[in-house]
């Protein structure tokens, strides 16, 4: 006599599929967060430019740096300074620092957003760490510079041009070390393997 009732084999599988599919779209939430947000726009998205407009104004603007960590990034990270205030225009230079307390290599990246949106088109970034993956070795420390300006084209935008404070906002999270940090570490392992 046949059953009307579920497989239970295949409620197993359909259980686990689930659940892989739960745990890789929360694996990728950062990283196609990111790419969501330098694709539109969204989320206060800021520009990318090779030097300031060489225009800077009187009027002044007060930036503000903060830190933040994926759940389980095991870095240490944060702003060297907790704000800047800078002229329209003016090129500016803030560091965060990064610290890897742990005995192994890690490798992170940092997704960015700024606040007001209104803003994040004025803000343009000229070099950053956030535009490349870091990698720290087991204790080390480094400093990380952002070089940005606001650009004066701001005063004149009807949603933008009431703006004061701007808040650069930086998330860092884990990602695979890069195949050149993997490849050396296994040659150094060999070596230090073939000396014992």
């Amino acid at each position: 006599m046949k059953t009307d009732g579920n497989n239970p084999k295949k409620t197993v599988l359909q259980l686990v599929g689930v659940v892989l599919f739960m745990g890789g779209m929360a694996w990728a939430s950062v990283p196609l967060y990111d790419f969501f947000c330098r694709v539109t726009g969204y989320g206060g998205e800021t520009g990318v430019a090779s030097a300031t407009t060489g225009e800077v104004l009187e009027r002044e603007i007060t930036v503000r740096f903060d830190a933040s960590k994926e759940r389980g990034m095991p870095w240490e990270f944060k702003p060297m300074q907790t704000e800047m205030t800078v002229k329209i225009g003016q090129d500016g230079l803030a560091f965060y620092e990064a610290y890897n307390p742990t005995d192994r290599p890690i490798a992170g990246q940092a997704a960015y957003n700024v606040y007001p949106f209104d803003a994040g088109n004025f803000f343009n970034k000229i070099a950053c760490f956030c535009f490349t993956e870091q990698v720290l070795m087991p204790g080390e420390r480094v400093e990380m510079p952002v070089n940005f300006f606001v650009d004066p084209a701001i005063v004149n935008d009807p949603d933008a041009k009431h703006t004061n404070h701007i808040t650069l906002s930086y998330t860092f999270y884990e990602i695979d070390l890069p195949e050149e940090v993997q490849a050396s570490l296994e040659t150094e392992n060999a070596d230090a393997s073939s000396v014992n």
